[in-house]
């Protein structure tokens, strides 16, 4: 009953075999999927794998890596890709400071507006934030973003910063790089905070955690999140693995 809460299996780098890999995974525990979007032909992979695959649920939105050339167009096709049931999130989205593929006035721009088309849709937000803490926290705070709630994905904040995102109901999302033996500040925040307010992710293909660093992820290695967090917060792997899935499904809806 593993729940991903963030994946990327559009990815080109399942293209050898992704058909494999997704009909494997239900046998090795994976009940759930939320398949991500980067940019809007991502959004319409994302939709197809989850037509596809009836344990695979989709998020449309645009990347901060991708808005450079982002259009108002953009946002219609979001909201009719929304219609589709298995939509259940606007992301990812947010802001990206670290690479600044797309320039820092675009990005929060268009944070700003898809989290308005979120507002409008009635769904959750599934937020990218690299060294961008303060103009990610001022806009989900301007935007009034706590209406919809959502995940702040990959989380690498301060504890500080993650309690304050807790009290407007949001969550914190956490892979692989909690089992690096350089993590200590992702370490302290999944000890300070309620495992009620953490999802499990791998963003496979990337940051899978150890023992595989460096290789292609998959949701297959969820367990060494799982078992990490466990240990961290003195708690057992199966409450680890029942909060966690509880908490997605709450947060997207599913029944």
């Amino acid at each position: 009953m593993i729940f991903e809460s963030h994946a990327h299996y559009d990815d080109e780098k399942f293209d050898i075999d992704r058909d494999d890999l997704l009909e494997r995974l239900p046998d090795e525990g994976v009940e759930y999927i939320i398949n991500v979007a980067a940019n809007i032909d991502s959004a319409y992979k994302c939709v197809e794998l989850a037509k596809k695959y009836d344990y695979i649920y989709a998020a449309v939105g645009v990347h901060p890596d991708d808005v450079e050339n982002m259009k108002k167009e953009d946002l219609k096709t979001i909201k009719e890709l929304s219609d589709y049931d298995k939509v259940v999130a606007v992301g990812e989205i947010g802001l990206d400071y670290y690479y600044e593929n797309s320039s820092k006035e675009l990005q929060k721009l268009w944070f700003s507006e898809q989290i308005e088309t979120a507002k409008e849709l009635q769904l959750p937000i599934i937020v990218h934030s690299r060294d961008a803490a303060k103009d990610t926290m001022d806009i989900i705070k301007s935007t009034d973003a706590k209406q919809i709630g959502g995940v702040i994905h990959c989380y690498s904040g301060s504890s500080e910063l993650a309690r304050e995102y807790v009290k407007m109901g949001f969550y914190i999302g956490v892979g692989g790089v909690v089992t690096f033996k350089n993590a200590n500040k992702l370490k302290e925040v999944v000890k300070e905070i309620s495992i009620d307010n953490i999802l499990i992710e791998t963003d496979s293909p990337y940051l899978a955690p150890v023992p595989n660093r460096g290789k292609r992820n998959d949701s297959s290695n969820l367990k060494y999140v799982i078992q990490q967090i466990a240990e961290l917060k003195n708690m057992s792997y199966e409450e680890i693995l029942k909060s966690t899935y509880e908490n997605a499904k709450k947060l997207f809806r599913i029944k």
